[in-house]
Parts: C-alpha cells; sequence; structure tokens
C-alpha cells in the first residue's frame, strides 16, 4: 500500500473517531430516557381530557372535596376506601387550578411520567443500562400504566411509589448506608399512605433487609418508622371499613384472576378486544423471557430476576390467599404496583446480554404492541370510559335534539309550550356522580315525595330489559332514543303532567340494577 494511501486512510480513521467523540460530547448517555420521558408525556397529556370523568372520578370533586381540608379529610374516611395521600394532594391542587378534568388528572400524568425514570432507575440497579432502557421503555406505553395516568384517582400515584420504593430498596439493599435506608422509609411511607395494598410489597422488602444482622443498626429504624405508619392508619381503615368494595365480591374470582394479566396485557378496558389480541400483545413478551432464559442470565442479571420475580409473586399472591380468611379485597386495579416489579422482571431477562439483538427486537416488538392498544383506546369509544358527558348534553337538550359539538356544554331551553312540571332523570348508580358533575344544578330526589312530572329520561348500560323503552307511566311517550357511545338515553314526556315518586322509578328502568333519580334543572320544579 502506497504512503498517500495510508495517510489518507489514518486521516479518514482520525476523523471518523473526532466525530464519534462529538457525538459523544453531545448526546448525553441518558438520552433514551429523555426521548422516553417526551413520548411518555406526549401519550399521557395529549388526550387527558378526551374522555369523560366516570363514576369513582367524578364522586371526588362531588362528594368529598370542600373548601375546608379538615372537612376533605372527614369526608374521605366516611365515604372513600384509601389512605389520605391522594386527597390531600388533589384538594391542595384543586386549590389552585379548579375542578376540570384535565387539572384533576394531571397529578396522575405527572405521576405515571415520573414513574417511567422510577422504572429507569430500577433498572439500572438491577441490571445496569439495557436493562434500564428496557424497563422505562415498558413503563412508558403500558396500557396500564397510561389509563391510570389519566384517572383521576390514586391508584397512578400508587405505582408511582411503589416503584419508588422498589427502586430505594435495591440501592439500599446493595449498600445500606443511613440516607440511603431513609429513603427507602420515606418511598415506603408514602406508598403505604397511597394505597393499603402497598404492605403487599413492603413487608417482603423489610423481610430481606432485615435478613442481615449486621445491618441492622441502620435497616431496624427505618423499618420501625414504616411500621409506625402503618399502625397510625389502622384507625382510619377501620373507619372505612371495605366501604363501597361490595362489587368485588359480586365479581366472581376466576374472572379477576383472568383479568390480573388482562390489565397489564391491553389495559384496564381491554376486555372487548378478545383473548386474540390479548395473546398477541403477549407473544413477543412471553418469547422474548423464554428466550432469554433459554440463552441464559448471568450472575448480576440472575439476581435481579429473582428479587423481582420474588416481589411480584408477593404482590400479587398474597391478596389472593388472603381470600380463603375472608378478607377479598383482590381488584386488578389495587395490584397496578406489583406491575412495577413485574416491568422489571421482564426488563432483565429481555435486555440481558446474551439475549443480544433478538432480546431487544421482541422488546421493541413489546413496545409497538403497547402503544398500539394506547392509541386504539384513544380511537375507539368502546375502549373509553363511559361517556356521562355525552350523556349530560343529552339531557340538557330538547327533547329528540342532539346537541352539536359547539351546544353541548351550554343549558338549553325547555320545549315551547312545555308544562311547569319536573324533568326527571333515572340512572343507574354509576352515572349519578358523573351525571351531577357534568350538571352541577341535578338535584337527587328523595324517594317518598310526590311531585308533578312532565318528562322523564332514563339511562343505563346495555344489556337492558325486554321492557326498555315503553313509557315508565300511561300517559307518557316515547319522545326520543339516544345512543352515547355505548350508554342509552331514553326520553319520555307527556302533555298532561302526573304525579310521581322516585321509589316508582326505582326499579323500573332500563335495566335491573337500582336507579338514581334526580330533578333535572330548568323544569319548573324546586327542590
Amino acid at each position: 500500500m502506497s504512503v498517500p494511501a495510508t495517510i489518507t486512510r489514518l486521516g479518514a480513521a482520525r476523523s471518523r473517531a473526532r466525530s464519534e467523540r462529538a457525538r459523544a460530547r453531545t448526546l448525553p448517555q441518558s438520552w433514551p430516557l429523555i426521548a422516553l420521558l417526551l413520548l411518555g408525556a406526549a401519550l399521557r397529556l395529549s388526550t387527558i381530557g378526551l374522555q369523560s370523568f366516570w363514576y369513582d372520578e367524578a364522586f371526588t370533586p362531588v362528594h368529598v372535596i370542600h373548601p375546608s381540608l379538615i372537612a376533605t379529610m372527614k369526608t374521605m374516611a366516611h365515604t372513600e376506601n384509601s389512605p389520605p395521600l391522594w386527597y390531600f394532594i388533589i384538594w391542595a391542587w384543586t386549590r389552585l387550578f379548579g375542578i376540570g378534568v384535565v387539572a384533576m388528572r394531571l397529578p396522575s400524568a405527572f405521576a405515571g411520567i415520573a414513574l417511567i425514570a422510577v422504572a429507569w432507575g430500577i433498572g439500572s440497579e438491577l441490571s445496569g443500562r439495557r436493562a434500564a432502557i428496557a424497563a422505562a421503555a415498558l413503563a412508558t406505553f403500558n396500557p396500564l400504566f397510561v389509563w391510570y395516568s389519566q384517572e383521576a384517582r390514586t391508584y397512578e400515584l400508587y405505582a408511582l411509589m411503589g416503584g419508588l420504593a422498589l427502586l430505594c430498596f435495591l440501592r439500599a439493599e446493595a449498600k445500606p448506608t443511613g440516607r440511603r435506608m431513609a429513603a427507602f422509609a420515606l418511598a415506603s411511607a408514602l406508598a403505604l399512605l397511597s394505597h393499603y395494598f402497598a404492605v403487599f410489597l413492603l413487608v417482603p422488602m423489610a423481610l430481606w433487609l432485615l435478613r442481615r444482622r449486621d445491618r441492622w443498626r441502620v435497616t431496624v429504624p427505618a423499618i420501625g418508622a414504616v411500621a409506625v405508619v402503618g399502625i397510625a392508619l389502622i384507625p382510619l381503615l377501620l373507619s372505612q371499613g371495605g366501604h363501597g368494595t361490595q362489587w368485588i365480591g359480586a365479581w366472581p374470582l376466576a374472572s379477576r384472576l383472568e383479568a390480573i394479566p388482562q390489565y397489564y396485557l391491553t389495559g384496564y378496558s381491554g376486555a372487548p378486544l378478545g383473548h386474540g389480541i390479548e395473546l398477541l400483545v403477549a407473544l413477543p413478551l412471553i418469547v422474548g423471557f423464554l428466550y432469554g432464559l433459554w440463552r441464559g442470565l448471568d450472575a448480576i442479571e440472575s439476581r435481579g430476576a429473582w428479587i423481582t420475580a420474588a416481589l411480584a409473586a408477593c404482590g400479587v399472591l398474597i391478596p389472593i390467599i388472603i381470600i380463603a380468611f375472608g378478607f377479598d379485597y383482590l381488584a386488578p386495579r389495587n395490584l397496578i404496583a406489583a406491575m412495577v416489579p413485574v416491568t422489571g422482571l421482564l426488563a432483565v431477562v429481555l435486555a440481558s446480554r446474551r439475549a443480544g439483538r433478538a432480546g431487544a427486537a421482541l422488546l421493541a416488538a413489546a413496545a409497538i404492541a403497547f402503544l398500539a392498544i394506547c392509541i386504539d383506546v384513544d380511537l375507539n369509544p368502546r375502549l373509553q370510559r363511559g361517556d356521562w358527558r355525552g350523556v349530560a348534553a343529552v339531557v340538557r337538550s330538547p327533547a329528540g335534539v342532539v346537541p352539536s359539538a359547539a351546544t353541548a356544554g351550554s343549558h338549553t331551553a325547555s320545549r315551547a309550550g312545555a308544562p311547569a312540571a319536573a324533568h326527571l332523570l333515572a340512572t343507574v348508580h354509576l352515572g349519578s356522580a358523573p351525571l351531577q358533575y357534568y350538571i352541577p344544578s341535578l338535584k337527587p330526589l328523595a324517594s317518598q315525595r310526590t311531585i308533578l312530572v312532565g318528562e322523564i329520561d332514563e339511562v343505563a348500560y346495555p344489556p337492558l330489559l325486554p321492557t326498555a323503552g315503553k313509557p315508565p307511566l300511561p300517559g307518557f311517550h316515547l319522545l326520543s332514543k339516544h345512543d352515547v357511545n355505548g350508554l342509552v338515553v331514553y326520553r319520555f314526556g307527556t302533555a298532561h303532567p302526573q304525579p310521581l315518586t322516585a321509589s316508582r322509578l326505582r326499579y323500573d328502568g332500563l335495566s335491573r340494577e337500582a336507579a338514581e333519580v334526580f330533578v333535572a334543572p330548568g323544569s319548573g320544579y324546586r327542590t
């Protein structure tokens, strides 16, 4: 080779090296985390107000939040079934930003975005940068985490605090300094204050830390502090007494167990997609997991996999086991924090060194499948929360008229010539709080109070009774029927208003569920 050619090649090599060093200087090692945080924020914030409030969300601004924090906490203790942290946050937040749908969901969205960074930290502690990227990617696009990032309830905060406790546990376990144990104690206390099910993750973490007697000087005070917080919550737990959890026992256990993996793979509302789609989403995760195990894990990866597998098993199996002792609070959404170690386990195995590019490709396929589910939820009303905002717009419009987007948020005038009689609205229980939220002047009607009624609107979810669409009283006739993205509204009217009590409509609605009866605003009746 000639000297000039050699010089030319050396120059090209030096140029490439300089370019690589320049890219290394301009592109930080954390650039995947930054990119995933931006994608996660876009996914959560861009459609945060798309769906209307459903019952649990609307119940908080309608019944729980008061101008006084003390009054709010007292109401929470008698009407809710969760610890106080989220209610304190949402009370303070609404003092500043109001009770709008977007405003009340923003704390959950911020928690969901922060969970991506926490998942990165968990993956890094478990087995390094590859697992960090994998865990953050799964947390970014997972339909369950995205769903609860757009819900004004405690669940995404619980997932964040549970994940933060896991991260602090891993760091304290590796190097149990006083500062790290204090961080674990704080994160664990916040997790307990977010959801009672945190105890199923924290107890095994505490036992793991206590296994080393030579570390008791720093571990015992920290775990003792968490125990004090847990004990302090017992009076509140007893006061709440499982309020509003009767629906859990009425949900067959087999169906709930089936829903646990379904929630993780296709989200809270993924059931209508069917098992075929669920299996399709699970396929790259299952294949990648088995492939990673087949190729083998190194010592660090194996240890991280065992820790996360043990914690995930405790978080899921203990609530199932205690059902045999009469404590049945197993709702799949209560296991959302247990899905964080599940995510860590998947990340460690799929991103293991020996799994290589095949594992990375399967991980990418799983992330794309997750993203597709999230997009489908945004586009498909049957996968969304019930459209109570749309129902409110219908019942506020003149009967037989479908409101336009421009008029959906405003009150409309009564029909010309309508008698000065009450306009009643009978809805299934899950519609009571949302309709009171979207129609603030809606007032409940006492069961035995008799009033003069000129219009009756009935709202329910399918399946409906065979008598659906038949007038609730002689002299009434069907004015209009509306299908509001799955919710059905029948509107009945009469030219001759009749006396009626709320109890008359309680069980004569569209479904077998007892109806909640309200007096609509502007109907000529004053409660």
